[in-house]
């Protein structure tokens, strides 16, 4: 059986100066680690604060399809990691890095055609230029979609500055894979990784309302969207956030007056929830065909043994075959 990942991330085996190009700091850079196992590699923020470790398997494709092998995982999903995102510098200059980081995706997937999709990243903070770099994505290099952030900057994705680039989007058959960064409330979560436990599903949760009380989906509904580790929280605070469209329609009902639990089964999540009951609840929600397989390839956070979860949990062929690649397919691809 087929099992596609679409959720992973590659960064390149070296990171240019942006910093020395463009004159100001706020940078990735990569540095090598000669006491850390052969192959390992440091990222630090320009400034000189440590960021994370990567191993080889981040940047090196022999590396990653070695490991696929192993798991039996088909084709993954390549898009950067978050950090990369740089929404926070001058847009022209994050023109120039994107296009950087999704040529090399796009080089990767050349090579690789039978094992890699690619996701580029594109510089948001501009829509403009963002429609524009999502264009040549999908038609200059052959990557499916664009991976963004849970919210760009101050602008919410209900933000309507962004239809420019959801238009291009829908125009274009480009998929979008929304993931959190930037977590909410970090100042309040500064000891025991708290960012990534509670401010992440958050994150998810704030990004699908957004979209849904913003009326994007309304606005261009063969935008085709899928939105990482399982949509955060949003499932399972469906409840409430339902109640609350029907006792405050004056507060929530502001853009759009159709109801939230009407778009469940218009958009994708993936399968990244690490707990069955969890995973079934998602599923009786979304249907089985809007949940994808995704691991969060190769960082800690992720599944470890890509598709152990739903494996273990006795679906019949029918159902694991959407869960496992024709649900990823047809986010892909519109098909």
């Amino acid at each position: 059986m087929a099992k596609i990942d679409i959720h992973t991330h590659i960064l390149t085996s070296s990171l240019p100066s942006f910093k020395a190009r463009f004159g100001y700091g706020g940078f990735i850079e990569m540095r090598s680690c000669p006491d850390c196992d052969k192959g390992s590699v440091d990222l630090y923020y320009d400034d000189g604060r440590f960021f994370r470790k990567v191993q080889k398997n981040a940047f090196e494709a022999q590396a990653r399809i070695e490991e696929m092998d192993k798991a039996h995982v088909t084709q993954q999903v390549l898009s950067t990691v978050p950090v990369m995102f740089n929404y926070h510098i001058a847009a022209k200059d994050n023109e120039v890095v994107s296009q950087f980081l999704n040529d090399h995706i796009a080089e990767v997937v050349r090579k690789h055609p039978d094992r890699f999709f690619g996701l580029g990243t594109a510089p948001m903070q501009d829509p403009d230029l963002a429609a524009k770099e999502a264009v040549r994505c999908r038609k200059d290099l052959g990557l499916h979609g664009i991976q963004m952030g849970s919210h760009i900057n101050d602008w919410n994705l209900s933000a309507r500055e962004l239809d420019p680039f959801y238009s291009a989007c829908e125009e274009s058959n480009v998929a979008l894979f929304i993931h959190p960064w930037d977590m909410m409330g970090q100042s309040k979560m500064q000891k025991y990784w708290l960012p990534w436990l509670v401010g992440m599903p958050a994150e998810g949760s704030l990004a699908i309302c957004s979209m849904i009380f913003g009326g994007v989906f309304e606005r261009f509904p063969r935008l085709r969207v899928a939105f990482a580790h399982g949509g955060g929280s949003f499932a399972y605070t469906l409840g409430r956030i339902q109640h609350g469209f029907e006792a405050r329609p004056d507060l929530c009902a502001v853009d759009s007056q159709k109801s939230p639990s009407d778009w469940l089964g218009h958009f994708w999540v993936d399968a990244l929830v690490h707990d069955p009951a969890a995973l079934s609840f998602l599923i009786e929600k979304v249907g089985t065909q809007k949940v994808c397989m995704g691991t969060d390839y190769p960082f800690p956070l992720g599944e470890q043994n890509p598709g152990e979860l739903i494996e273990s949990m006795g679906f019949n062929t029918n159902d694991r075959e959407w869960l496992m690649s024709k649900s990823a397919l047809q986010w892909l691809k519109g098909v």
